[in-house]
């Protein structure tokens, strides 16, 4: 195989990432170990990282740390359930369907949306492909307009998958309340669709009733995307709200961090878009006996006879990971999300108020959710690394994102963050 390439060693595999990247000299691989003394090393090496319910992570931004109810858990540590089979005759997977098919009703009425599809990967690649959906509806307009308030890793996901294309993107600013601007979008010509996220990077709420009227005054696609779908079980659905596609990410609805992955990309639109939405459709159905059954109703699989006319490359849903959010608001309820909704909002309102009277001051004041974004007339890097040794993460940088935010830090606070915590956080603070 390698002279099949024209390379001499395994290393020329790797000939074209820079030197700089890559591991230089042999990995030290220890010799062969008992049982026992390969789960201590385990152990060992477990205790070099902290994780969150050792104390508390309270950064945000895309990756939320919620309890996740042992009801979800038993019921999706199911053989039944716990399988990385994608059915390939999926109508003989009854059990399957009927899951995906409760799943796609319950982000339906939680986004505002008429229909919700299967699944996405994740929240940066629903974002992307809905803006391919958006200059699909919109056949002669070749410009999309993206909110800068959205998750950074959002928008470098949708840069990647529109580099190839004749596609062009502008990013619209941020203005001194944290909401975006929308002042400039006369400006774009042949603006097929906008996005904005709510809430958004800095947790700020968007008026995205507002939004919805400028944008579909000037003839473009409202998208409206998401890092933390808790929110909706206290604030009005996007689509509610003018809405004509709506995704994000799904990783709070019973599915742990796990150090980054797996995610759930949540995507719902209008019904008449639904022809042009990617991913797949599970749909309700009676069989020959006039007995309920579940078919898969919409497919845009590339391995399909007409693949050239598929909607998105994405082939499979996130299954396991749907089916556990399908389990997670099934176990919460309407009330419960909404109970829970709250609960964060209050936690991060008691933080964020803490923080202020130790002397940070609030670089955004519109309303927030579970995030907020604060500077220090202190140097906050070295309160932070204090903060750190006694296990607690506090404060993402934003400078690494927003260079014109420096100094400034991204806070979170959900259920898991006790009271007793935040007091801490705040009295070094004020120290």
């Amino acid at each position: 195989m390698m002279e099949a390439v024209g390379i001499d060693d395994l290393a020329g595999l790797f000939s074209h990432i820079p030197d700089e990247c890559r591991f230089a000299g042999d990995i030290e691989v220890p010799g062969p170990l008992t049982e026992w003394d390969l789960t201590r090393r385990l152990e060992g090496l477990g205790q070099s990282m902290a994780v969150g319910h050792a104390r508390a992570v309270l950064l945000g931004a895309g990756s939320y740390h919620h309890y996740i109810p042992e009801a979800v858990k038993s019921v999706m540590g199911r053989a039944e359930f716990l399988t990385s089979y994608t059915p390939y005759q999926p109508e003989v997977s009854q059990g399957t369907l009927q899951g995906i098919f409760e799943f796609q009703t319950l982000i339906a009425r939680l986004l505002g949306v008429q229909v919700a599809n299967a699944s996405m990967y994740d929240g940066g690649s629903a974002l992307a492909e809905a803006l391919l959906m958006a200059l699909r509806i919109k056949r002669k307009k070749t410009t999309v307009a993206i909110s800068r308030a959205i998750h950074p890793h959002y928008r470098q996901v949708v840069k990647t998958y529109l580099a190839p294309s004749s596609f062009t993107i502008v990013e619209l600013p941020v203005d001194a309340s944290g909401r975006t601007d929308l002042s400039g979008l006369d400006k774009i010509d042949e603006c097929a669709a906008v996005a904005l996220q709510s809430p958004n990077f800095f947790g700020v709420i968007e008026d995205l009733e507002q939004a919805a009227t400028v944008i579909h005054d000037r003839d473009a696609l409202f998208v409206s995307c998401f890092s933390e779908p808790l929110a909706y079980g206290l604030l009005r659905s996007p689509g509610s709200l003018g809405a004509d596609i709506v995704c994000g990410e799904g990783q709070s609805f019973g599915i742990a961090q796990s150090f980054g992955g797996a995610g759930l990309g949540l995507f719902g639109c209008r019904s008449e878009f639904i022809r042009n939405m990617p991913g797949r459709v599970v749909g309700e159905t009676v069989d020959m006996d006039g007995k309920r059954g579940f078919v898969l109703t919409l497919s845009t699989r590339e391995q399909h006879i007409r693949r050239e006319k598929a909607t998105s490359n994405i082939c499979s849903n996130q299954g396991i990971c749907a089916l556990t959010a399908a389990a997670y608001l099934a176990a919460l309820g309407g009330s419960g999300l909404r109970q829970l909704a709250k609960l964060n909002y209050d936690k991060a309102a008691y933080l964020k108020n803490g923080l202020r009277e130790a002397g940070g001051k609030l670089l955004f004041e519109a309303p927030h959710f579970n995030e907020f974004v604060m500077r220090f007339d202190v140097d906050f890097t070295s309160v932070r690394a204090k903060l750190m040794d006694k296990g607690i993460i506090a404060g993402l940088d934003c400078t690494r994102f927003y260079p014109e935010y420096e100094g400034a830090f991204l806070f979170c606070a959900t259920e898991t963050v006790s009271r007793e915590l935040m007091d801490e956080l705040i009295d070094e603070v004020r120290q």
